[in-house]
């Protein structure tokens, strides 16, 4: 599976924005009104801005108005105002998408047509579609859009997508993540509730191809930033690879580390990279470590038990179009000797099971980001007992590479 976004800049030959990253929220949230309408959502100090224009996309999330903002925001694209083919790349740190993007039932490519970067086109509804805007509180937003998708092997698709962004209190984040948070740390936490239904006539069945919610969160980095995944150990006949790192050829040693219960993947925005987990593999959550900036980031998703069938997206006819993974990060970087990154930023992504959907069903699929900062002994508890490592661990494991 191609990244989109990176795919993108290799088409172009350019990078759609390499603007470094606002002093503030407070500035960021000014530049997003100049361009587009933004839902500000507030809970105690946190702060987070909501682009109904663009999805209901998450654009960035604050500690506090003054603090700086979490999601990378493509100021240089917004900025310009013009359309582009195949993607038009905001930025944002909770974004929705629906897959599979690669295969025989992929929704990004046309019955026929070659898998490659010509014929690839981001589908409108995930794209350039407003959503509506249905309600919306101090603190949370729903929005909602109806489309028709038709996949490469000819199958239409009628979609019917409520998404809601809520805020996620201290105390909401102690019961989701089975933590204490003290009074030295200093959080902002939010979830993005995203519901597929199946709005047609006929069943959504593996003979036609299914859609899979697919919720992606561009984040800045820093030299230092290490992405930190926990797996479930056991016989690589029964559970698969621990990681798939073939997204873009194999991740360099120094770039990947699979310890005893624990991925490690560097996330500096120097190497374009991509891994993955099967949900043989995968636990529901992921977690990033910026001693640059002291941030601990935990993502948290859904992840059902013993459901096994996720969307393959891979640019290829499919052997297995079902065996797909459930998350996923990517770690920018120039697409091409001499060509400038994207961003540069790194993602965590993560995906539902393929939704075989009756008529009027419908699927959701919740992810949840927490930006933890402040006192260091509180970030190494929660990083102890949400991802199973100390912050030492996260940062020894590129040290001196």
């Amino acid at each position: 599976m191609m990244l989109l976004s990176a795919a993108l800049s290799l088409l172009l030959g350019t990078p759609a924005g390499a603007t470094a990253p606002s002093e503030t929220y407070a500035s960021d949230l000014a530049f997003l009104k100049k361009h587009v309408a933004v839902v500000e959502l507030k809970l105690g100090s946190s702060r987070l801005a909501v682009a109904p224009k663009w999805q209901g996309r998450v654009m960035t999330s604050a500690l506090s108005k003054g603090a700086p903002g979490f999601g990378w925001i493509n100021h240089e694209f917004i900025e310009a105002g013009k359309l582009v083919p195949h993607m038009n790349v905001y930025g944002g740190e909770d974004r929705l998408w629906l897959g599979p993007e690669g295969g025989q039932f992929s929704i990004f490519f046309k019955k026929g047509s070659k898998f490659d970067l010509a014929h690839w086109q981001t589908p409108a509804f995930m794209d350039t579609t407003a959503f509506n805007v249905v309600s919306k509180t101090a603190s949370s937003v729903t929005c909602r859009q109806k489309a028709t998708l038709t996949n490469y092997s000819g199958s239409k698709f009628h979609v019917d997508v409520t998404r809601t962004v809520r805020m996620i209190s201290p105390e909401t984040a102690q019961k989701d993540l089975s933590i204490q948070v003290g009074p030295k740390i200093h959080l902002v936490g939010y979830e993005s509730e995203n519901r597929l239904k199946n709005a047609g006539k006929l069943a959504w069945t593996e003979q036609s191809g299914l859609l899979s919610i697919w919720v992606l969160g561009q984040l800045h980095h820093s030299p230092t930033t290490t992405v930190v995944v926990p797996f479930k150990q056991g016989d690589d006949a029964q559970l698969g690879p621990v990681a798939n790192d073939t997204y873009f050829g194999k991740v360099p040693a120094d770039r990947l580390i699979v310890a005893d219960k624990t991925i490690y993947f560097r996330a500096d925005g120097q190497y374009r990279s991509k891994i993955g987990l099967n949900p043989k593999r995968a636990t529901d959550v992921l977690g990033s470590w910026d001693p640059v900036s002291g941030v601990l980031t935990i993502v948290q998703y859904t992840k059902p038990e013993g459901v096994d069938k996720y969307v393959n997206s891979m640019w290829e006819i499919q052997k297995k179009p079902f065996g797909g993974d459930c998350l996923n990060s990517y770690n920018d970087g120039p697409p091409a000797p001499g060509k400038k990154p994207l961003g540069p930023f790194y993602e965590v992504e993560s995906s539902s099971p393929a939704a075989a959907l009756a008529p009027g069903a419908s699927l959701t699929h919740v992810h949840r980001t927490f930006h933890f900062s402040g006192d260091r002994e509180g970030l190494e508890a929660i990083a102890h007992k949400v991802l199973g490592v100390s912050l030492k661990d996260a940062e020894a494991a590129f040290a001196g590479k």
